[in-house]
């Protein structure tokens, strides 16, 4: 089978890779896609695997968007105009799901962030197969399509890359290590802006604190604010606290022991409150009480291997889905 997958931010570019080094050991042939956006290209050069960039990310304003996409809709057309692949996987790619669809392929979509309502309605009502953590409702997914194959698996997307994860770069900040990530406040899902920048300036008090900004890497006073590439997975376990509002690198300091606060800025955090009811060091609050709880939790480590070992990696329900096409093909 010729698989292709596109990946739009650096949390997708990691599950691609780990989904690519499953589906070439099995045989098949893996097409890798991303766009220019401060997330992808240095991960994917430093996770050793090729992506053909393709356009860029543009979230200036909805027309910038809406070109951008048009764009690589366009460039998609060419790239597979006498050899299109036979199934396309992606994280919520509009890009991917109307080109796809277009060419008559079968779509599978993996999900985590049901309050992004603008992508799943660009993405679920194309695909085939919706993938997400048994923690979503399926009442939340199936109304974007009712014939799509809904797929449940008990763990989370990080786990595809952190359950056999050993760090692979050693960072020197000093400790206490406290990793703050500024919130995508471009993101058309998010209506609530957090300024984490003041929030990371208070917990200096407790450490030295690694800034992880979004878009614009400028020199904060008394942060640290890295201008190049770091890889979350080895700093957030490095790190003796995470603070951000639910994301990838929540998940990811979590699942190999690092406490993690969640500011609340958005709802319906099912997949996070999952991982807190297994056992997983995630503490949600509200932003006047986060000074607290990191004076609580900053330095202390956990030990979750037993826990992380019983999720379910998502690769695996993949995997089935593209064995049985592959048979059916």
């Amino acid at each position: 089978m010729k698989v292709w997958y596109d990946a739009l931010t650096g949390k997708h570019v990691r599950y691609a890779a780990a989904i690519a080094e499953r589906l070439r050991s099995l045989g098949h042939k893996v097409i890798l896609t991303t766009r220019k956006h401060p997330d992808t290209i240095e991960l994917a050069d430093f996770l050793h695997e090729k992506f053909t960039t393709v356009g860029k990310y543009e979230p200036k304003s909805l027309m910038t968007r809406l070109k951008s996409g048009t764009r690589r809709q366009l460039h998609f057309c060419k790239l597979f105009e006498k050899n299109a692949p036979d199934i396309a996987i992606s994280h919520g790619s509009a890009d991917l799901c109307k080109v796809a669809f277009g060419l008559g392929k079968p779509i599978i979509t993996t999900v985590d962030t049901p309050y992004a309502e603008a992508v799943h309605r660009l993405t679920l009502p194309l695909s085939n197969y919706i993938v997400a953590s048994k923690a979503i409702p399926e009442t939340i997914l199936q109304p974007y399509n009712v014939k799509a194959k809904m797929v449940s698996f008990s763990g989370v997307d990080e786990v595809a890359w952190i359950k056999h994860f050993k760090p692979k770069i050693i960072y020197d900040f000093g400790h206490p290590l406290i990793v703050v990530r500024q919130l995508e406040e471009k993101a058309v899902y998010t209506d609530n802006p957090t300024n984490m920048t003041i929030l990371a300036k208070k917990l200096t008090k407790l450490g030295k604190v690694v800034f992880l900004s979004r878009y614009h890497r400028k020199i904060v006073k008394n942060l640290i604010v890295p201008k190049g590439f770091i890889d979350s997975a080895s700093l957030a376990a490095q790190a003796d606290l995470f603070v951000g509002v639910g994301g990838t690198i929540t998940r990811e300091a979590a699942l190999q022991g690092t406490p993690a606060i969640i500011v609340n800025v958005f709802k319906d955090q099912y997949v996070n409150d999952f991982l807190i009811d297994k056992g997983f060091p995630i503490f949600r609050t509200e932003p006047s009480d986060a000074m607290a709880l990191a004076e609580k939790l900053v330095g202390k480590k956990y030990d979750v291997k037993h826990l992380l070992d019983k999720l379910e990696d998502p690769v695996d329900t993949i995997e089935k889905i593209i064995k049985d096409k592959a048979i059916a093909h």
